[in-house]
């Protein structure tokens, strides 16, 4: 089994932090790269005419490979809500038809869908979030149910960020393809922490950004765009995203505004980020060298560890089949306390809490003495 990787990190031995799924600390070599790259900005004669290219392509080929993709089909963008809307520019929604959501799912998969219903015809359907945690049931539920009008995109997280219950993302897909229907996946909450192959998924867009189980920055994230859809409109209209815009040579400027072929004319404006995309591409690929089916067998050890030690102590938590490896959410039959957040950050131990639940997210540097903390840290502040 992969073993911690806390010697990766600047976190102290009394820390407890089960946080992840909110943001993720950054590993040593990211934060010695980001101090670099903030030199280098400061002195930007030095920088080579090559190296934001570099960059741009070390970053891309890093994205591709937590999801299986080809680097072509991968863009720059700035957050999951950028990647969300450059999708909808490239699809059309039918009048009537139906646009499946997640009930409470965040923001991000979910607004961009809802804002364009009233002026565009079509509905959006929240799948309720049910009881039993079955979360992939429901939505299969969803897009058969008879006498409904025919869905046309279910845009979806992974999982649900704030019970932590699993989607079987290749039931659902392969129920969206027999209707016609396009798939677009948040991986904000899985891809990094678990296994993602888009070759064999082949949704229509998945996003992610960096910042929390890819030990990465604010601000940078990143589309796979199936290439059927690639030929539509980026959201944002940039030299570089044409065959021939440059400054370097003789005139003309425009010389050939036909877009580039694959998902690169997709990339966000003003993607030189010299500081955080360095950041980005180092805390991908250290989750890519530890690899994902490794990273998920380690969470899952420390999930279950963890769900062991709240057995009767009052809270309730979904079952094993239903919830994802990484991230363990406890109910409370009373509610939960307000203060318990605080109790629990008092003694450093930290989690969030989520839509009325108490949210555990573990990452490669927690380990079974930060589990065993948490249960009892809890079980006294818990009372």
């Amino acid at each position: 089994m992969l073993p911690s990787q806390r010697d990766q990190f600047d976190i102290p031995r009394d820390i407890c932090y089960l946080n992840a799924a909110s943001w993720s600390p950054l590993p040593l070599a990211t934060q010695e790269a980001g101090r670099a790259a903030v030199g280098r900005k400061g002195q930007p004669w030095k920088i080579d005419p090559g190296f934001a290219g570099e960059q741009h392509e070390r970053a891309r080929k890093a994205a591709a490979r937590l999801i299986n993709a080809e680097p072509e089909d991968v863009a720059l963008i700035s957050s999951v809500s950028y990647g969300v809307a450059t999708a909808a520019k490239c699809l059309s929604v039918p009048k009537g038809a139906r646009v499946l959501l997640l009930q409470d799912d965040h923001s991000s998969p979910a607004l961009e869908w809802m804002t364009r219903a009233p002026a565009e015809g079509y509905a959006t359907e929240t799948v309720a979030q049910p009881a039993d945690g079955d979360w992939t049931s429901a939505v299969l539920a969803a897009i058969d149910r008879k006498g409904a009008a025919p869905v046309a995109l279910a845009s979806i997280s992974s999982l649900h960020w704030s019970d932590g219950g699993g989607i079987d993302l290749d039931r659902v897909a392969a129920a969206l393809r027999k209707q016609g229907a396009a798939l677009l996946v948040d991986g904000t909450q899985g891809v990094g922490a678990v296994p993602f192959d888009v070759r064999s998924l082949d949704p229509d867009f998945l996003v992610f950004p960096t910042y929390k189980w890819t030990l990465g920055p604010y601000g940078r994230a990143f589309i796979y765009i199936a290439k059927r859809r690639q030929d539509g409109q980026p959201l944002e209209q940039t030299g570089f995203g044409r065959r021939s815009v440059a400054a370097e040579r003789a005139p003309p400027y425009l010389k050939d505004t036909a877009y580039v072929d694959g998902a690169r004319r997709f990339d966000m404006g003003e993607r030189d980020h010299f500081i955080s995309l360095e950041m980005a591409a180092i805390g991908m690929e250290m989750v890519d060298r530890w690899g994902a089916d490794a990273i998920a067998r380690r969470l899952r050890m420390l999930t279950d560890r963890l769900a062991d030690g709240l057995r009767n102590s009052g809270v309730l938590m979904l079952d094993d089949k239903y919830r994802v490896p990484h991230i363990l959410s406890l109910a409370f039959p009373k509610g939960m306390p307000a203060d318990l957040v605080q109790r629990l950050a008092k003694d450093k131990v930290y989690a969030a809490p989520r839509l009325g639940r108490l949210r555990i997210s573990p990452h490669v540097y927690n380990d079974e003495e930060d589990v065993d903390r948490f249960i009892e840290v809890f079980r006294k502040a818990f009372v």
